[in-house]
């Protein structure tokens, strides 16, 4: 197994031959490393009239490890060769060592740099890379690991520690300049000469280089991550700076993208470089083919957009992230859809994404510190089964995926207010399709009202810019949605798509007869009930306190929905026209037991509810159809979900509150 290590480039605000004099004060030994017990000068040599100096060193190392791994392994201390190359007409010091110690069984080398500033003269650069190669090691090849991990974090965060210190004990003492090296006035004229690493890339590929510089090209210090980047560990900014690497020698790459949008595509790969690779390259390759770097620029927001979609940004978070507010549970779904079609919806979500973008972007200089992502407050009063419409719900995975893919992390934060009981049921949908990262980034409120309860909306989002319709202070210049009229609908062929799945539904009745159920596209069902007919599910649970929920529309005639609770093993049902508890000595408060009050559901009335099963019982949903309308048989297209106890108190806790143990369904209109 082979590791790999790199730390991002540290710069210290001080000259090149004043940091080497302080980098010479570390030997033998120094306090601040206990790990070195001693450096031995086994070569040393200076070349050029002085210029170059070759030092090699012998170090004893004590063996940062449990006691039991030293006795099993048998050692106390190790040993390794450190190889030091200084250039001071170059002003370079190049470092490498490897270990002597176990060096059939494992291999470990490291090579560091001192390199005068590229920019700034009086400042000096540091490096580090080194690679671990665990052949065989008694068997604790794992184990190892994670310490060569552990001391490569520990040694990389000291290191500018420990110049610091050096420099500041030879200030003390009075040494604050070292003067530059300069050759003897009598000695022969040498060229200076660069690393061989530097020379095809200032010489072969000038033109590759400026095609690629950008605002983005700076040194990835310590300085840089803690203003732009945030709080990384040497571990992550060595996969930062692999993957930097990566792109910079893609011959196909256009523009460097800048080390905020490496960083997400990183995350979003949980840090494996070769996944975030092929993830960012595709994204850039899908950004080229649609115009997106344009988007914001050229996109003009059809009519219908402007004066029927609830969303807008609004200020920023106690965190400095920009707010996007969108008003779900006011959104006419399927008009939008028939008007701007699936692929405009799209491109107002990418165009809002790319909003988002910059805001983040604007908001990180404002402030002067790591912005990275956006925040999203997502209203939900309103929401009903009309928002789950198949070519609605198709088209919302459609859009999912496809930011998934090329905005991955730039949600740093989900607030899902006034959460209605159906939407465990949308939530259980949708939730598949999100990245799980993304996932953990959403709050759930459930309830009216979101600011007067523990840890609500004010612990995010200062309490003066809360919108007004959350009883917050701040109005908005979000629209309020509303029905889109249908003069504006262009998208044809959803509508025919829908009636005639609705024309094979009567053929097939009328061949029936009776209550009829099929699948409606694989997520709801649709039963259609002559006058008098039940149509019953029946729901066993070995589950208690796990969630039952539920959302169905009343489409041609008026039905009666309850909820019950059967204590009693229930008979096979044949009859259509009679109820479970008909067929056999039943007794109401005996046997079975009304646990939601029956609710008349009218014409084109959707319904939604949830129920908390606490028994280990047989619960039954019931529908009864009282008498048909003009226009034929009831018809009933609904969809229900047991959510596990576990999965209810950990993704949903923060719903409860919105929910009763046994509350009565709540019912909306649909459009």
């Amino acid at each position: 197994m082979v590791q790999k290590f790199q730390s991002p480039v540290r710069v210290y605000k001080y000259p090149f031959e004043l940091v080497m004099k302080a980098y010479e004060c570390r030997f033998p030994k120094c306090p601040q490393m206990p790990i070195v017990l001693d450096c031995e000068i086994i070569k040393d040599e200076v070349l050029e009239n002085g210029a170059k100096r070759n030092t090699s060193r012998r170090c004893k190392l004590a063996v940062d490890a449990p006691y039991i791994f030293k006795k099993l392994i048998g050692v106390d201390f190790v040993y390794f060769l450190q190889h030091n190359y200084l250039d001071l007409a170059n002003r370079t010091l190049n470092i490498e060592a490897v270990n002597e110690s176990f060096s059939s069984r494992i291999e470990i080398f490291e090579r560091c740099r001192y390199y005068a500033h590229p920019d700034n003269p009086e400042w000096t650069c540091f490096d580090q890379t080194a690679t671990l190669d665990i052949k065989n090691f008694f068997g604790f090849e794992h184990s190892m690991e994670k310490m060569g991990m552990k001391q490569y974090t520990q040694t990389t965060l000291k290191g500018k520690e420990i110049i610091e210190f050096f420099i500041n004990k030879l200030e003390s003492e009075g040494v604050t300049v070292v003067e530059r090296w300069m050759p003897p006035a009598d000695a022969p004229s040498t060229p200076t000469t660069r690393e061989p690493s530097e020379e095809p890339a200032q010489q072969n590929n000038i033109k590759d280089d400026e095609r690629r510089r950008s605002s983005h090209d700076v040194l990835l210090d310590g300085d840089f991550i803690a203003k732009n980047l945030g709080t990384l560990t040497p571990m992550q900014a060595s996969k930062l700076l692999e993957l930097r690497k990566m792109l910079n020698g893609d011959e196909d790459l256009e523009e460097m993208p800048s080390y905020q949008t490496i960083l997400r595509f990183l995350t979003a790969r949980d840090w494996h470089v070769s996944q975030a690779f092929t993830m960012l390259k595709d994204s850039l390759k899908w950004r080229k083919e649609h115009n997106i770097d344009s988007l914001v620029k050229e996109y003009k927001a059809p009519a219908v957009v402007v004066n029927h979609f609830p969303g807008g940004w609004h200020h920023h978070d106690k965190d400095g992230r920009p707010i996007y507010i969108l008003r779900l549970g006011h959104m006419d779904v399927k008009g939008l859809l028939k008007s701007i079609g699936t692929e405009g919806l799209l491109k107002l979500t990418l165009h809002i994404c790319e909003e988002g973008m910059e805001r983040i972007k604007e908001s990180a200089e404002k402030l002067g510190q790591p912005i990275l992502s956006w925040c999203m407050l997502v209203d939900l009063e309103g929401l009903s089964m009309r928002h789950l419409w198949r070519p609605g719900v198709k088209a919302l995975l459609n859009i999912i995926e496809t930011v998934e893919r090329n905005y991955p992390e730039t949600m740093g934060r989900v607030l899902v207010v006034r959460a209605p009981r159906v939407f465990p049921i949308a939530w259980t949908i949708v939730s598949a399709f999100i990245h799980e990262n993304t996932r953990s980034k959403f709050l759930f409120y459930g309830g009216p009202d979101c600011l007067h309860m523990k840890d609500g909306l004010e612990q995010y989002i200062d309490s003066e810019i809360i919108p007004d319709f959350l009883g917050g202070p701040c109005k908005t210049l979000i629209h309020e949605g509303g029905l889109v009229p249908k003069t504006l609908y262009k998208m044809n062929s959803l509508e025919e798509e829908d009636d005639g799945e609705e024309q094979e539904n009567k053929k097939v009745l009328e061949a029936a007869g009776g209550a009829l159920m099929h699948e409606h596209r694989s997520l709801y069902k649709t039963v259609e009930l002559r006058t008098g007919y039940i149509h019953e599910v029946i729901i066993p649970n070995q589950d208690p306190k796990s969630v039952l929920t539920w959302d169905f529309d009343v489409m041609r005639s008026d039905l009666h929905f309850t909820l019950y609770r059967a204590t009693k093993e229930l008979p096979s049902k044949i009859d259509t026209a009679v109820s479970i508890f008909d067929m056999s000595d039943f007794v109401e408060g005996e046997h079975y037991f009304k646990e939601e009050p029956t609710l008349i559901c009218r014409h084109r009335e959707s319904v939604q509810g949830s129920h908390v099963m606490h028994h280990t019982h047989t619960y039954i949903m019931q529908w009864f159809s009282p008498s048909s309308g003009p226009e034929g048989p009831a018809q009933l297209n609904f969809f229900y979900e047991v959510l596990s106890s576990a999965n209810y108190k950990g993704s949903m806790t923060s719903l409860q509150s919105g929910f009763s143990s046994s509350s009565a369904a709540s019912s909306c209109q649909s459009r």
